[in-house]
């Protein structure tokens, strides 16, 4: 993407507008970011810094003191920000003791008097914001990279979704990002809360195989489309997700209620008992519904739910081949003979799965994606989020997600209670088969586990997250339960093959 410089302009009609332009500011800018205020005394320069600061932390009351005698004032945020005054500063040697390449690292800079750093202030990441008088108002002039323009007009554009569906006067917040292309706002208007959600379309990465890319072969979602067909019919069928209160398919814009932040997990990171149980009953509910293979969407379309077919399994699992083996063997590649070896238990074990009950697969059924709500009924307690990447697919794949939750440890007593649970519901039905189902469990959980060995290792070696890697130990714990079934022998001898002993991972 070319970082040619870019420009925007804007009219502040009075001072609120200018506290607006710094709450949007917020949330456009990134760590690395330098914005660099000019305008004279009294054209809002302190004004819109300190709407900028105050977006940030989520608080409007928070004091924002004028670095004018201190030249720098730094916040420890959601990520740092250092406000600086250089108004004071009289030779531009002064600023090698300020260290704003250090603060640019992992933060962001808002300087004010930014004249004597134009030639340290990186420009590829530099946003110069001239505010001056005009009429009773003021003139905001923004000249940046494609990039930054680029997500400043996106904000812009949420915006005036936002004004045409009522929330003119709604103040917004960053909330999370899920992905590069997802992110998350929270929108307040008087005692009311929600959530924004703005989905960029995905690209569609690298191709890997007949063309297709990893997100195109895993049938990852890349639009809104999906979250919208199987949000308004899940909720048609009585299960609790949020409810779409406008939306904008185009721009891929929603506005959704806020089911609030009750989840599954105790103040200490521990698995709350009722919560899991009845999440496993709420599975129960939901397989004994039937799922149509296409969804009626609300501008007249219709969307094919994807199908979790054999390629989109075994790329999964390729990521134990891909990251976790090299990783064993010091960056060594897996070599072809493995390789084959592996996808050809895959074919086996994937053949057994032809008689499996198959419907809805969420995908992503798990702590995360949970939220309880307390008093609303079953299945409504538990509220269900993401799950816009849902298959069709072997059922036992949403329980296996749950009962062996990938970032929690859930004692065997609890999981045969919830698997007691789900049971409970499913033996009433005289076409369940649950010696079938069990089976069925056991492969997915097997398919997960290897895919979420090799996804530890690549969030280590490839986004230099390593907190993941305390997760690798539970992952082989359920993974040695998956493959005490008869029906995984064929795996559990490829990975004695493979010089991979279970018991000490």
């Amino acid at each position: 993407m070319s970082d040619e410089t870019l420009s925007l302009s804007l009219f502040l009609a009075n001072e609120a507008e200018t506290i607006r332009l710094g709450e949007e500011l917020a949330l456009a800018v990134k760590p690395g970011d330098a914005v660099a205020l000019v305008g004279d005394l009294g054209a809002g320069k302190s004004t819109l810094a300190r709407a900028l600061i105050r977006a940030i932390a989520d608080d409007a009351e928070l004091e924002v003191p004028s670095p004018t005698f201190t030249i720098v004032q730094s916040y420890a945020l959601r990520f740092p920000v250092a406000h600086l005054d250089l108004y004071r500063l009289s030779d531009v040697s002064e600023l090698d003791e300020l260290g704003i390449d250090e603060m640019l690292s992992d933060g962001v800079c808002l300087i004010e008097w930014p004249e004597m750093a134009s030639d340290v202030l990186p420009k590829a990441s530099t946003i110069l914001l001239r505010l001056t008088h005009e009429g009773d108002g003021r003139r905001a002039v923004i000249e940046a990279s494609r990039r930054h323009i680029e997500r400043l007009e996106r904000v812009f554009a949420i915006r005036r979704f936002l004004e045409r569906n009522g929330k003119a006067s709604a103040t917004r917040r960053y909330f999370s990002g899920d992905a590069a292309y997802r992110t998350y706002e929270l929108v307040r208007d008087d005692d009311s809360q929600y959530l924004l959600m703005d989905w960029q379309p995905q690209p569609p990465g690298p191709a890997l195989h007949d063309g297709k890319s990893y997100s195109e072969i895993v049938h990852l979602a890349r639009t809104v489309e999906p979250f919208v067909a199987l949000d308004l019919h899940l909720r048609s069928e009585g299960f609790a997700l949020p409810e779409i209160l406008a939306r904008d398919m185009d721009e891929g814009i929603l506005l959704l209620s806020d089911m609030g932040r009750a989840g599954v997990l105790d103040a200490n990171g521990a698995p709350i008992e009722e919560r899991y149980i009845e999440s496993a009953a709420c599975l129960a509910a939901l397989h004994e519904k039937s799922m149509p293979a296409t969804i009626d969407l609300p501008d007249g379309g219709r969307y094919e739910i994807p199908r979790f077919d054999a390629d989109a399994m075994k790329i999964e699992t390729s990521l134990l081949l891909d990251w976790y083996l090299p990783h064993m063997h010091d960056g060594k590649p897996t070599d072809d003979d493995k390789r084959q070896d592996f996808f050809a238990v895959w074919d086996q074990l994937i053949g057994k799965l032809a008689d499996v009950e198959t419907g809805l697969v969420l995908r992503d059924f798990h702590s995360p994606n949970i939220i309880w709500q307390q008093d609303k009924p079953a299945p409504q307690q538990v509220g269900i989020i993401d799950f816009q990447d849902a298959m069709i697919g072997p059922t036992a794949y949403d329980l296996a997600s749950l009962v062996q939750d990938a970032r929690v440890t859930i004692p065997p007593e609890l999981q045969a209670r919830m698997m007691e649970r789900y049971f409970d519901t499913r033996r009433k039905n005289p076409a369940f088969d649950e010696e079938v189902f069990l089976k069925a469990f056991a492969i997915m959980a097997a398919q997960r586990n290897c895919k979420l060995v090799g996804a530890w290792v690549r969030l280590l070696k490839r986004d230099g997250k390593p907190g993941y890697m305390k997760h690798m130990p539970r992952t082989f714990t359920y993974m040695r339960a998956a493959l005490e079934h008869p029906d995984l022998a064929p795996l559990r001898d490829w990975f004695a093959r493979a010089g991979i002993d279970l018991n000490s991972q």
